[in-house]
């Protein structure tokens, strides 16, 4: 499994090369996530017979994209390195300095609700039921993200003697944890099992009920991966030696997960 494992991870990050133009594996991994987000979306759109246009769908996509890649960038900026970009502010639109680690999924993840008000606004859908509607397919982009990460060699585990424990160069010499399939395989392929399960129940389910329980098992299945990657070197444990950022920033989802899914049960709204 170790050798498997190793070899995956030594990946080329560059996808495709283009004369001077490097397509990686990353944003391939991004698109694609929008792709199956998307095909997701048009699928329940129709199954729920939702008053949702071609164009309305394209307006809900746009708005997603830009709210994943601004609330990332800026999450990263205030949640990891404040007082750098506090003294450098030009560098927080400089993507390319930051690479894969200058974003941050629960600054993305605020930026698609943001991104998701601005469409429910312009297309006159309620914003709880858009909300639904994103929570299906949203977990493939989580989990092909963290494929990516694995093979980036970014974000590795903690220090682990597992006989599929491996190197990651970057960190040295020791094997660890290779934590990002673990989020891969928990906040990606099982969630978006369970999102699909529960997205296929006719007459849908209360209006918010879906996001919340994406908010709450997301949350978890990242508070339960942080016990198993290695902290931010920036940042380390905080206050002791077992809480990261990834554990603060998680518990607040799983909290108001739990709180919209019994509001939404208490005060049933039928689609």
């Amino acid at each position: 499994m170790a050798d498997f494992l190793t070899a995956f991870q030594h990946v080329d990050p560059v996808a495709l090369r283009i004369g001077s133009l490097a397509i990686r594996w990353y944003g391939l991994a991004y698109l694609a996530g929008f792709v199956g987000a998307w095909l997701l979306l048009r699928y329940f759109v129709r199954r729920w017979n939702l008053p949702v246009s071609s164009d309305d769908q394209t307006t809900i996509m746009f708005c997603v994209v830009l709210g994943v890649f601004l609330g990332g960038r800026l999450g990263y900026c205030l949640f990891y390195e404040p007082g750098y970009y506090l003294r450098n502010p030009l560098e927080i639109i400089a993507f390319w300095h930051g690479g894969i680690s200058g974003m941050s999924f629960h600054g993305g993840f605020l930026g698609i609700v943001a991104g998701g008000a601005v469409a429910s606004r312009l297309i006159k859908l309620p914003l709880l039921t858009l909300a639904d509607l994103g929570s299906i397919g949203a977990p493939i982009g989580f989990g092909l993200g963290r494929l990516a990460n694995f093979i980036n060699g970014e974000l590795w585990g903690r220090v682990s003697d597992l006989p599929w424990a491996i190197v990651f160069e970057a960190a040295g010499p020791a094997r660890r944890h290779p934590s990002q399939l673990y989020e891969a395989l928990l906040e990606g392929a099982l969630l978006l099992v369970v999102m699909i399960a529960l997205a296929r129940k006719l007459p849908p389910r209360p209006r918010g009920e879906l996001f919340g329980w994406l908010s709450l098992l997301y949350g978890a299945f990242r508070i339960f991966s942080e016990f198993f990657r290695q902290p931010d070197v920036q940042l380390g444990f905080i206050g002791g030696n077992w809480l990261t950022m990834g554990m603060l920033l998680s518990l607040p989802m799983v909290v108001g997960g739990v709180s919209l899914i019994c509001w939404a049960r208490r005060k049933p709204k039928p689609e």
